[in-house]
């Protein structure tokens, strides 16, 4: 059974795998304009739907495939937006982790590097 999300959460799945395997790292890190374009093209809009479906009127339960699509999207480009920065990493982060720190912050930059330590902060 899926949710009322699945085909967005596909689109999601699938941007994420197509940024992943088009990646070319910068040659001169940090490229800033391209590690926000990931956070505001994929992760933000991602924890946005997230926050839609937790917060909605109706009782939304993503199925086992929807949460492990979601959960792969998040951390794919949590590792692209470090990989701008010259940080190649692979986090383990949940994306209710990831909302929680939205709802918190409101920037999903700070979002992401705080969830990633990148840049760090001295």
């Amino acid at each position: 059974m899926t949710s009322g999300y699945a085909d967005r959460i596909a689109g999601f799945a699938e941007q994420a795998e197509r940024d992943r395997r088009e990646f070319d790292p910068p040659s001169d890190p940090p490229d800033e304009a391209r590690a926000m374009a990931f956070l505001r093209e994929g992760l933000g809009p991602l924890v946005a739907l997230y926050l839609e479906a937790r917060t909605a009127e109706w009782d939304v339960e993503f199925s086992a495939a929807e949460l492990e699509q979601i959960h792969r999207a998040t951390n794919a480009w949590l590792a692209l937006y470090a990989r701008c920065y010259g940080v190649e990493m692979e986090p383990d982060v949940t994306v209710r982790r990831a909302a929680e720190l939205l709802l918190d912050t409101n920037n999903i930059r700070d979002t992401a590097q705080l969830l990633t330590r990148v840049p760090a902060r001295t």
